[in-house]
C-alpha cells in the first residue's frame, strides 16, 4: 500500500514538480494549493500517513495550518517548505511540533530522504508496548506518557528522542551522538531543534525529580531514569 501524502503548496509550477516526483517515487500524493480546503479533512476522515506544508501562503499560513492538524491529530508527522533562512520560522516550526523543514527550492531527492526518515521513526523499533518510567508509563503504540497526575500525548519525534535516552539510560551522551543518530545532520538550527526537544520532555517529566535530563557544556546531556 503506498503512502498517502498531504501536500499543501500555493505556487502551481512548484506543487505540480513535487507532486510529481513523489508519485515517480511511489507516494500517493493529494495536492492542495488552497489551505483552507483541508479543513473539511482535518475534522473528518484524515487518510494522510504525513504532512508536508508550505509555511508561507495566503488566507491560512502554514504554521496555522499545523496548529489545526496537531490539535486533532497530535502524533501526525509534518515537515514545513520554507523560502526563508531566517531562524524564527525554523524555530516556530519545531515549536509547533513540526518533524523536520526544507528550505525551497530544494532539492526533490532530499525531500524524498527526509519524507523516508520520519516515516521510519513513525514505528519506532522497541520490544515493549508498555515501559515504566519512574512515577511515570509510556505505551508506545499509543504514544501516551501517563502519570497520575495526568497524560500527555507525544510526538513521533518525542517519542524517538526519549526512547534513545532510555537506551543511553545512567551515562553520558553527547549532543553530537543524539543529532547524528536521530537528526541524521549536525548544524545550528538542527541544535536548537534538539534544545527545544529536550525542553519539552523536561516539561513532562516535572512531576517525577527523580528523572534527570541534566546538561553537561560543552558535551551533552547525562541521564538520569528510574525504570522497573
Amino acid at each position: 500500500m503506498k503512502t498517502k501524502i498531504l501536500l499543501v503548496e500555493d505556487d502551481p509550477d512548484f506543487g505540480m514538480i513535487l507532486k510529481q516526483y513523489l508519485e515517480l517515487e511511489d507516494f500517493e500524493v493529494s495536492w492542495f494549493q488552497n489551505p483552507e480546503d483541508i479543513v473539511p479533512f482535518v475534522q473528518a476522515d484524515f487518510p494522510f500517513q504525513i504532512g508536508i506544508l508550505d509555511v508561507m501562503m495566503p488566507n491560512v499560513d502554514g504554521f496555522s495550518l499545523a496548529k489545526m492538524i496537531i490539535k486533532e491529530r497530535s502524533n501526525f508527522p509534518l515537515l514545513f517548505l520554507t523560502a526563508k533562512n531566517q531562524k524564527i520560522d525554523r524555530l516556530t516550526g519545531l515549536k509547533i511540533g513540526a518533524d523536520d523543514y526544507i528550505s525551497k527550492p530544494c532539492d526533490p531527492e532530499e525531500l524524498v530522504l527526509r519524507i523516508k526518515n520520519i516515516l521510519k521513526r513513525t514505528l519506532p523499533a522497541v520490544t515493549e508496548s508498555q515501559i515504566k518510567i519512574g512515577e511515570f508509563s509510556l505505551d508506545t503504540t499509543k504514544l501516551l506518557l501517563s502519570h497520575p497526575d495526568g497524560n500527555t500525548r507525544l510526538t513521533i519525534r518525542e517519542q524517538e528522542l526519549l526512547l534513545y535516552l532510555l537506551k543511553h539510560n545512567r551515562t553520558i551522551i553527547t549532543r553530537d551522538n543524539i543529532l547524528d543518530n536521530l537528526w541524521e545532520t549536525n548544524d545550528y538550527f538542527t541544535g536548537r531543534s534538539l534544545d527545544v526537544f529536550i525542553s519539552r520532555l523536561r516539561k513532562y517529566f516535572i512531576h517525577d525529580p527523580q528523572i534527570k535530563i541534566q546538561s553537561l557544556r560543552g558535551i551533552g546531556f547525562e541521564i538520569d531514569f528510574p525504570t522497573n
